[in-house]
């Protein structure tokens, strides 16, 4: 059952209650959906799903690698000064 904004504003204790015993609890404004709360351990899994950890994308079966650096840097060796 979405909340309109003004009872959630209103009631907010009750309703994150309802969000940490039923799940997702969605905001209405003028009728339409606006927002969601969340559980917290919801957010985490949802965060953690949706961004792939570095060592995931450097495994990953098309990972490449040409593309870390500029292509149009190049690489200058600098003179060693010599020493007598």
């Amino acid at each position: 059952m979405p909340w309109q904004l003004q009872d959630a504003k209103a009631r907010f204790s009750e309703f994150l209650d309802a969000t940490l015993e039923k799940g997702p609890q969605i905001v209405t404004r003028r009728g339409v959906e606006a927002a969601v709360l969340v559980p917290i351990e919801e957010w985490n899994r949802l965060q953690n799903a949706a961004r792939p950890s570095l060592k995931a994308l450097l495994l990953a079966r098309g990972a490449r690698s040409e593309n870390l650096t500029s292509p149009t840097r190049t690489l200058r060796r600098r003179a060693v000064p010599k020493f007598e």
